[in-house]
């Protein structure tokens, strides 16, 4: 058995799988704003209620985390959840388990799951997206992650987004970059809501202002993802993380990406 966990802004979700894949016991816990103690508190708490669940002990452990590991120092960076950038969460989560843990960016491990046996599997190239408290991508070129030499291949979501100058500024503080427009806090902002979650239930009853709100995010969406389809021009584009759950995404964003990409 192994146990997998998935460090969101949000939420820090967990799941423990068998030697086929199967899923045995699931759970998810707040995560905490802010804290970086609490977070490694938090996860460590999450692996042995998931533990107990099944009752086991000391299983494999991986994790998924925004951001990336610098190759030298072993820190995290590049986090929107900022309290996460310049901390050692894998020796900290290690020793506060007594155990290894592997740790990967959470785009790659979603692109990596999809190309071993789900929806990208036998493909050449394949774009990850998560779309969530912040906004991740992942590249697939050759049937294989690629990385790039910096480890930020795919980090789509710091560029400036295309046809809007967009307001504030990103955390990173690099201007309004695609991230601080598109992910679910900016939507929930655009349709006056105060969530994500207030917004995919405002969808549900098609309250004016939430559709509204929701296709012009889509819009500068397709703006976004057309960067990736011209540059790399992938077999595939791969949809994680909470905001790809809200309704008529898939059917409405393929129309809006045609003006934009240099194709048929």
């Amino acid at each position: 058995m192994r146990v997998g966990i998935d460090l969101g802004g949000t939420k820090i979700a967990g799941v423990v799988l068998d030697e086929h894949g199967q899923e045995l016991a699931n759970a998810r816990v707040p995560t905490p704003q802010g804290d970086y103690q609490a977070t490694v508190e938090a996860i460590r708490d999450l692996v042995l209620q998931l533990e107990r669940a099944v009752q086991a002990e000391a299983l494999a452990t991986g994790v998924g985390t925004p951001g990336t590991l610098d190759p030298r120092s072993r820190r995290l960076r590049g986090c929107n959840s900022t309290c996460l950038n310049g901390q050692a969460l894998q020796q900290d989560l290690e020793h506060a388990l007594q155990r290894p843990v592997a740790m990967a960016n959470d785009a790659n491990c979603l692109l990596l799951s999809e190309a071993a046996d789900g929806v990208a599997a036998g493909l050449n190239s394949a774009f990850g997206v998560i779309l969530g408290t912040g906004v991740g991508g992942a590249l697939m070129l050759g049937g294989q992650l690629h990385s790039g030499r910096h480890g930020i291949a795919g980090e789509w979501g710091h560029l400036p987004l295309p046809g809007r100058k967009g307001e504030g500024v990103c955390w990173c503080g690099r201007g309004p970059c695609i991230e601080a427009q598109l992910c679910g806090p900016a939507l929930a902002r655009r349709a006056s809501q105060p969530s994500a979650e207030a917004l995919a239930e405002a969808l549900l009853r098609r309250e004016p202002a939430a559709t509204l709100a929701y296709v012009a995010w889509l819009e500068d969406l397709a703006r976004a993802l057309a960067l990736i389809i011209n540059i790399v021009d992938p077999e595939m584009i791969v949809f994680g993380g909470g905001l790809s759950r809200l309704p008529q995404l898939y059917e409405r964003l393929p129309a809006l990406l045609r003006p934009h990409v240099f194709a048929p």
